[in-house]
């Protein structure tokens, strides 16, 4: 009993090492995973709105050259790469925008409305569930 008592500073600091550095491993891991999650998620963005301008391109404009189908469909792709390291509802969003553009691609250049607006309320709910992704990071 006097040899714990005795030793007692020395127990508790290495008590306290420990713990210290526990929680710096693990606020070290929480810091990089919220890193990683707010790359993933300005990217997605930034991806987005490039998809939106070729949407935009090619029903308003008519403009085949930027507003290119198959350089929607390339955005398409990493948006779904990039929501697929994103929490869920991102990925559900993403597969839900990929499947409106499957759908709704080839019927952009006709003058009625309908596919640019199916595929705004995808573009719209992905953004918006980043955007929720990206504000419950702590």
């Amino acid at each position: 009993m006097t040899q714990l008592r005795d030793n007692s500073v020395a127990l508790t600091s290495i008590l306290i090492a420990l713990t210290s550095l526990a929680y710096n491993a693990w606020r070290y891991e929480r810091t990089e995973h919220n890193q990683n999650m707010r790359a993933a998620a300005f990217e997605l963005l930034l991806k987005l709105a490039d998809f939106e301008r070729v949407v935009f391109l090619a029903h308003y404009d008519r403009d085949a050259t930027n507003g290119n189908p198959r350089t929607g469909w390339t955005y398409v792709i990493v948006i779904n790469d990039f929501a697929s390291v994103l929490p869920e509802p991102v990925g559900a969003r993403a597969v839900r925008l990929r499947d409106t553009w499957r759908e709704q691609w080839e019927k952009l250049t006709q003058d009625d409305d309908t596919a640019v607006d199916r595929i705004e309320v995808d573009i719209a709910a992905l953004r918006k569930a980043t955007l929720d992704t990206l504000r419950s990071l702590r």
